[in-house]
C-alpha cells in the first residue's frame, strides 16, 4: 500500500551542481528533497528528520558513503539508502549491500531508475515499519488484561 504523503528523500553528494539539479528533478516529480553536501552533514541531521530514503555517493571527501551509511543504519535502520558512485567496483558493490543499502547506482543515473529505486526503497520501508507497528499493538493486546 503506497502512502499519498509525498516521499521524503535526503540527497548526500559535494557535488553542488549535481546536488541542485538533481534536488530540482526530483521536486517537480513531487518527492521532497534535503540536499546536504557531506556525509558527516547528514548523519548529524537523521535523528531530526522524518526521511524515508537517503541517496548517498560512494565518493565524498571526509567520511565516504559506506562510512555514511554505516552511520546512518545505526541512528535509523529503518532508513532505506540507496548508494551512487561513478566508480562502481565489484567489492564497493559488496560493501554497500553488506552495510544496508537497499540499492546501489552508477552515475551518471538515469532518473527514471533512480525513481523507481526510491519508490521501492520506500515501499520496503512502509512495509517494516508497518510490521513492526502490528507487532508493537500485538504486544499492548496482549499485557492488558481486558
Amino acid at each position: 500500500m503506497e502512502s499519498q504523503l509525498a516521499t521524503k528523500v535526503m540527497l548526500v553528494d559535494d557535488e553542488g551542481e549535481f546536488i541542485e539539479l538533481m534536488s530540482q528533478r526530483l521536486e517537480t516529480r513531487g518527492l521532497k528533497v534535503i540536499a546536504v553536501t557531506c556525509g558527516e552533514e547528514a548523519v548529524a541531521m537523521i535523528e531530526d528528520r522524518n526521511i524515508d530514503v537517503a541517496v548517498v555517493d560512494l565518493a565524498m571527501p571526509g567520511i565516504d558513503g559506506i562510512e555514511t551509511l554505516k552511520q546512518l543504519k545505526e541512528k535509523r535502520p529503518d532508513l532505506e539508502v540507496i548508494l551512487l558512485t561513478g566508480n562502481a567496483t565489484v567489492k564497493s558493490g559488496i560493501a554497500a549491500m553488506k552495510n544496508g543499502a537497499i540499492d546501489y547506482l552508477e552515475k551518471p543515473v538515469d532518473l527514471a531508475v533512480l525513481m523507481e529505486a526510491i519508490r521501492s526503497a520506500k515501499e520496503t520501508r512502509m512495509d517494516v515499519l508497518e510490521k513492526r507497528s502490528a507487532e508493537e499493538v500485538k504486544h499492548i493486546l496482549k499485557s492488558k488484561s481486558w
